[in-house]
């Protein structure tokens, strides 16, 4: 029997008002994985074709068309910023321009996978694999769960980063999930962006949040929809 936060995960990425992917825990098995988003599809929590691709043991449910629609749009208007956290930084700071073409050709490799997959199946759940080594999998990840910022960082000094007590802005959204229960409320987006880079990068946010409050005026599977900020400082942060 699946929980709430569960099903919820799932209408998420069939809702227009959520990220093209949820990233879940793989230590079930992908086949479980897709067992349990048949039984999801067949009493109609979600009608949308959703995807499971396994980068290096990560699953990510997709919606494939969203995604290869967000990916296009990353790679067009160059939006997304990358905040460089290499731990050799004395702080976070925007990526070098060269860095910042290497991600991009990452996140075109994977937009041509997905764009392969959205027309080869008519299944409600297909399974892939993707991989890597060249990529950095948490800015990878970031890009593809729809954040408005990606942290990124080299690993010649292995994966360590700067963020250690690092004044750090967290948003979080949430909202109430009416199609599962009138109480139940999930928690759709969490991430962080270095207060230090904040009032640059305001603009951005701020259309991100606006974007998100359109999207979830036109549809109905979630409610009361909330977005809030807090600075923390963390003795360590892993990435």
């Amino acid at each position: 029997k699946a929980d709430g936060n569960s099903v919820t995960s799932v209408a998420n990425c069939g809702s227009s008002a959520e990220p093209e992917t949820r990233e879940e825990e793989s230590s079930v098995g992908v086949d479980k994985i897709k067992s349990y988003l048949q039984q999801v599809h067949s009493i109609g929590l979600t009608r949308h074709r959703l995807h499971l691709l396994n980068i290096a043991g990560n699953v990510l449910i997709l919606n494939l068309e969203k995604t290869a629609r967000w990916l296009e749009t990353l790679l067009l208007t160059n939006q997304v910023p990358f905040v460089d956290v290499s731990a050799s930084q004395t702080c976070p700071g925007h990526c070098a321009p060269e860095y910042v073409e290497s991600i991009r050709g990452h996140i075109a490799e994977i937009l041509v996978h997905v764009q392969t997959l959205a027309g080869v199946s008519s299944q409600p759940v297909t399974t892939s694999d993707i991989f890597s080594a060249d990529w950095n999998l948490c800015t990878i990840f970031g890009a593809l769960l729809g954040y408005p910022a990606s942290y990124t960082f080299t690993t010649e000094r292995g994966f360590d980063n700067c963020l250690s007590l690092t004044p750090l802005r967290v948003f979080t959204v949430q909202a109430l999930c009416c199609r599962i229960s009138k109480d139940l409320r999930v928690r759709i987006y969490s991430f962080s962006v270095p207060e230090n880079l904040y009032l640059a990068m305001k603009e951005g946010l701020d259309a991100w949040s606006g974007n998100l409050k359109d999207a979830f005026s036109a549809q109905n599977d979630f409610a009361n929809l909330c977005i809030s900020t807090e600075v923390v400082s963390l003795p360590a942060v892993a990435l």
